[in-house]
């Protein structure tokens, strides 16, 4: 009887696995996009320069406006088209509307607690409503607006302080960016030069270059090759880990004084946005209650963003217009010719100055300040293009390609404005809806935080276009200017632009009221 009932469970045994067989053999396999043949372990990862944007761009225009790489284990897509966009940010925005998982995300963003790697969940769409609603909504951004012209107006003593001297610009739009959202978000300046600072000037800009280069998202080997990550063999693990201990530090003290501020006051009328995080965190009603380690990696977020995104635009912008005397005389025309030369330029003033937003537009086509947005991850299975994308592949979208495809530009890599005053740019912008020029990305990832972005780069640009004469130092000659951009997570000029700086307008004429 044994051995029958062994025959039996041998012969159901053999059944089973000659059917899981078979449907293995006939399993169809993924229908992927085409892409270079991958090497064992690294997969393609050996064709991604420094510049990753600018790797990508040259793959695909062999494999196509949508391929598929291994880089490492990781099945990647990646989009280069205008077509691809809107498949990607549009039509399967939902489908493909999580972040992957990685080092950084983990050790510098409070265990992908931001908004930037936080991956779909409802306590990600919590936040995201969050920040519609309450942090960057219209009336919020409005009632700031006397913090922005007031900044405004300190950034453009301190260049009169330095008329005629030759000034890196780089360093007078950080500390002016810094200072804004620092009021926003934190209700006053807390990095300063004194002895008793909470943080100095110097520290939180190595905190900023760290924190950018190490999210870069293709920097740390782990991430692609999972059984060497505890290895950190870079030695960037330990750096993250560095400047996450210093945000910490940072942020505790900032949520510190925000609760004793608040401390038995029946209420509070919120101050500043860590204000109206902590308010959120003590709503019961909410779907996903609000830790300190979330609103901490909030406000990370807003520093870091709303820092470095608008300083490094505007830079890059000055320097296109450097590069193009022509052009930065005709923003001086139409300024004195809508504005006057008896005052300066307010943020009410931009709807009646389009060669201004033009030259936005322009140099945000030109250098968008993520080149491939964030790296999506797909929820679920989805169809592109009649290719498979299977659930968990991460997704990328080159905007620095779209930026520079001479099927959709004309003169491509040449910086003109015009193409935005004329033809048919005319009526592209940034909001997200025209997939041919996407600084802020769109769908459901889109930056919630560009309308304050929008507002302090145009306002800040004309001001410093408006104000002052600006002439390349020395003897440089404009094909002299030095374009290369730097590596990181977002590309600033690699070289900082260096200027001679003059008075245009009395500063007096720059009214507070």
């Amino acid at each position: 009887m044994a051995i029958q009932a062994a025959d039996v469970w041998f012969s159901t045994f053999a059944v089973l696995l000659t059917i899981f067989l078979l449907r293995c053999l006939h399993r169809r396999r993924p229908n992927l996009p085409p892409g270079p043949r991958a090497w064992p372990v690294i997969g393609n990862l050996f064709l991604i320069g420094p510049s990753h944007h600018k790797s990508l761009d040259v793959l695909s225009q062999k494999y196509g406006p949508i391929m598929h790489l291994w880089l490492g284990s990781n099945s990647v897509v990646v989009g280069s088209s205008v077509k691809m966009a809107e498949a990607f940010l549009k039509t399967h925005d939902g489908s493909l509307a999580s972040r992957p998982r990685t080092a950084a995300g983990k050790f510098t963003s409070f265990d992908h607690s931001n908004i930037f790697w936080a991956p779909y969940s409802p306590y990600w769409r919590q936040v995201r409503k969050l920040c519609y609603t309450e942090l960057f909504s219209p009336k919020i951004l409005e009632s700031y607006e006397c913090i922005r012209k007031e900044e405004i107006r300190i950034m453009a003593n301190q260049l009169y302080s330095s008329s005629g001297k030759t000034i890196f610009l780089k360093d007078y739009l950080n500390v002016f960016n810094l200072n804004i959202i620092s009021r926003m978000v934190l209700g006053k300046t807390y990095v300063k030069k004194t002895e008793n600072a909470v943080i100095t000037p110097d520290e939180f800009k190595w905190m900023l270059d760290e924190f950018l280069l190490l999210n870069s998202g293709f920097l740390n080997i782990g991430d692609f090759i999972p059984w060497l990550e505890l290895l950190d063999l870079q030695g960037y693990v330990k750096r993250m880990k560095l400047v996450s201990k210093k945000f910490e530090r940072f942020l505790e003290h900032i949520l510190n004084k925000h609760n004793d501020r608040r401390k038995g006051i029946k209420n509070y009328v919120a101050r500043d946005m860590v204000d109206l995080l902590l308010q959120a965190a003590d709503d019961p009603s909410l779907e996903v209650k609000l830790q300190r380690h979330h609103v901490k990696a909030i406000t990370q977020d807003l520093l870091i963003g709303g820092t470095q995104s608008s300083s490094i635009t505007v830079e890059w912008a000055m320097s296109e217009l450097l590069k193009k005397p022509q052009v930065l005389k005709e923003a001086q025309q139409e300024l004195d010719n809508v504005v006057g030369r008896n005052r300066w330029v307010e943020e009410q003033d931009m709807v009646n100055l389009p060669y201004i937003k033009a030259i936005v537009k322009e140099t945000m086509r030109l250098h968008p300040v993520l080149p491939t947005l964030v790296p999506r991850e797909a929820r679920e299975h989805c169809k592109i293009a009649g290719y498979d994308i299977p659930k968990g592949t991460r997704v990328i979208l080159n905007v620095w390609a779209i930026g520079r495809d001479p099927t959709v530009w004309a003169w491509p890599n040449e910086f003109k404005p015009e193409r935005f005053i004329d033809g048919p740019a005319k009526e592209i912008d940034v909001k997200g809806y025209d997939f041919e020029l996407l600084p802020f990305g769109a769908g459901r990832r889109m930056c919630p935080g560009y309308l304050l972005g929008l507002k302090v780069i145009q306002s800040s640009l004309a001001n410093l276009v408006h104000g002052f004469r600006w002439r390349l130092h020395g003897n440089m000659k404009e094909h002299d200017l030095n374009m290369e951009e730097a590596y990181g997570l977002s590309i600033a000029k690699k070289v900082p632009l260096e200027a001679r700086v003059e008075p245009r307008l009395p500063l007096h004429l720059y009214s507070l009221d």
